[in-house]
């Protein structure tokens, strides 16, 4: 019995436990709250960036080590979330990004449903109806937990190959992540999806064929970029797409929907994985990276003058902390667990409707603010 125990634990340490928790007073989760500013000017397109596993602790190592500079530090508006699941305080990714993704507070492990596993709809699904382009780009693979929320409904972030079978139901413009085997090696059936993708007029690439930054980009066809069989290295493993990967997506859909605008959301996985790891090196190297993409999306922003960003994070991991005999060259870190923490996350905006994102909420609330950005209504 103990060592089944001890099994259990392990498994839902890495974020793959699913099983729901009773549910959190109902008391506990308010209604929408009242949008805080009325805009002057709604923004063209949205870009959502979530640094997945990423605190307060995580943002000041990364900008200590980087010469004590972020390019978060441009953000003129700052508020935080609060970002419990329905069944458990301590939320996983799946239901962070459901809460951003479709404004819910659903239970850990589920993609696009509620807690009774119903679909809801997603703040991509709602631009798409909108005539919106649409894109996602990850540095896990595309079908994880937080990408697969904008774009999946299953009632488990376990069922890779379902949620695949989702980019092929909708008509999301581009995705660029790890993954491929979900597409086109599947144990579950015999279909390509990536086959089926090009049937339907998209332009399928991967890391085996061309690198990501010499793509002849077509704009009239969709695109699909897979950059690794299955998740893929680290950063200081030499993985270097999310940049180019970003860049490449806002010019890519920016020219895909020149007078309607566009929804992205873009994740810097990894530096969760970090955090379960305890390894601050690796905490490091991802923030840094994340914040380099950061700074090539505010280049986009203020040359375009019609892009709100809004970068936060589902949860902080690790119970990071940064101890005494520390110095901006070498962090002496600390940690609590090796799962996440229920810690308040930041919430970080720029461009036009910025100052919804001002103040404290729940993590619904950034779908909220970000369909009132649009000026989606409920239909």
């Amino acid at each position: 019995m103990i060592k089944r125990l001890w099994f259990v634990f392990l498994i839902c340490s890495v974020g793959a436990c699913t099983s729901r928790q009773p549910a959190l007073d109902a008391a506990v989760v308010p209604p929408p709250a009242t949008p805080p500013v009325l805009l002057e000017k709604h923004p063209k397109n949205v870009i959502l960036m979530i640094g997945d596993g990423m605190g307060i602790s995580q943002i000041t190592a990364g900008m200590y080590y980087n010469g004590n500079r972020l390019n978060l530090e441009e953000f003129p508006v700052v508020g935080l979330h609060k970002p419990y699941s329905s069944s458990n305080l301590i939320t996983d990714s799946a239901a962070g990004a459901t809460a951003f993704a479709s404004g819910i507070k659903t239970y850990n492990g589920a993609i696009g449903v509620s807690p009774d596993t119903s679909a809801v709809k997603t703040i991509l699904e709602e631009a798409e109806e909108h005539g919106l382009a649409t894109g996602l780009v990850a540095t896990s693979t595309i079908v994880h937990a937080t990408p697969a929320a904008f774009i999946g409904h299953v009632s488990s972030r376990n069922k890779m190959e379902e949620i695949a079978e989702s980019f092929v139901e909708t008509e999301i413009d581009l995705f660029i992540g790890g993954g491929k085997k979900y597409f086109s090696n599947r144990k579950k059936d015999k279909r390509d999806l990536l086959k089926e993708l090009a049937t339907k007029g998209y332009y399928i690439s991967d890391y085996t064929k061309e690198p990501l930054t010499e793509i002849v980009l077509d704009y009239s066809k969709n695109l699909a970029y897979l950059t690794d069989e299955d998740s893929p290295k680290t950063e200081k493993q030499g993985r270097d797409f999310l940049k180019p990967a970003a860049q490449v997506a806002t010019n890519f859909l920016s020219n895909r929907s020149r007078e309607k605008g566009f929804f992205l959301m873009i994740e810097g996985a990894q530096i969760d994985w970090g955090g379960h790891a305890n390894n601050a090196d690796y905490i490091i190297s991802e923030m840094i990276d994340f914040d380099e993409t950061i700074g090539a999306v505010l280049d986009f922003a203020k040359a375009d003058k019609e892009t709100l960003i809004v970068v936060t994070a589902d949860h902080e991991t690790g119970g990071f902390a940064i101890n005494p005999g520390s110095t901006m060259e070498k962090i002496k870190s600390g940690f609590t667990t090796d799962y996440h923490t229920g810690t308040l996350i930041p919430v970080f905006a720029y461009g036009p409707g910025a100052d919804l994102f001002s103040g404290i909420y729940e993590n619904t609330e950034i779908y909220q603010r970000m369909k009132l950005a649009f000026g989606f209504r409920d239909q």
